[in-house]
């Protein structure tokens, strides 16, 4: 592989940061837009800055809904650091893990579920330690955007550029 990335003849070449970028960006932008279309549109709860006023405050308490857009970029910054944690684990544990890369469509998928463990048993838990009890359609709602918006397009990018790695393997 390369060692630096290059737009020769119209192609991009991976290198790990360029690989990292790519699917954090993809992987965290399709989970924000899917939570939005889901609070804003589907379950009509308000617009998109209320969710991110509604995220925020469990770091910020109930300040976070008057703290206005500055409030709902610090969220929205937290997501996507958040969302490069897992990029780089995913990035990480491929070198370790076979079944990542041989597997890399059900791989990414099964991460999204790992995905939402962590987030749903660790992150949410310490953000916000009196949450309410999950409900079974908030569980597949929440499990099928994080193995969608999250798992798969981190696996597959990360796989674009393994691919050549791994060709013998």
């Amino acid at each position: 592989m390369p060692s630096k990335s290059s737009w020769a003849n119209g192609k991009l070449r991976l290198t790990p940061i360029v690989t990292i970028l790519i699917a954090w960006l993809i992987a965290g932008t399709l989970d924000i837009l899917a939570a939005i279309i889901m609070y804003s549109f589907v379950r009509q709860n308000g617009p998109p800055i209320q969710l991110l006023h509604s995220i925020a405050s469990g770091a910020f308490g109930k300040k976070a809904f008057s703290g206005g857009a500055a409030t709902a970029m610090y969220r929205l910054a937290f997501h996507y650091l958040v969302a490069l944690s897992f990029t780089i684990t995913y990035f990480l544990g491929i070198r370790f893990i076979p079944f990542l890369h041989r597997q890399k469509v059900i791989a990414g998928l099964l991460y999204g579920i790992v995905v939402w463990l962590v987030m749903i048993l660790i992150v949410l838990r310490i953000v916000f330690p009196t949450m309410a009890p999950l409900q079974p359609q908030g569980i597949i709602t929440g499990m099928l955007i994080l193995m969608v918006c999250i798992g798969l397009p981190i696996s597959l990018v990360t796989n674009k550029y393994y691919a050549v790695k791994f060709a013998g393997a």
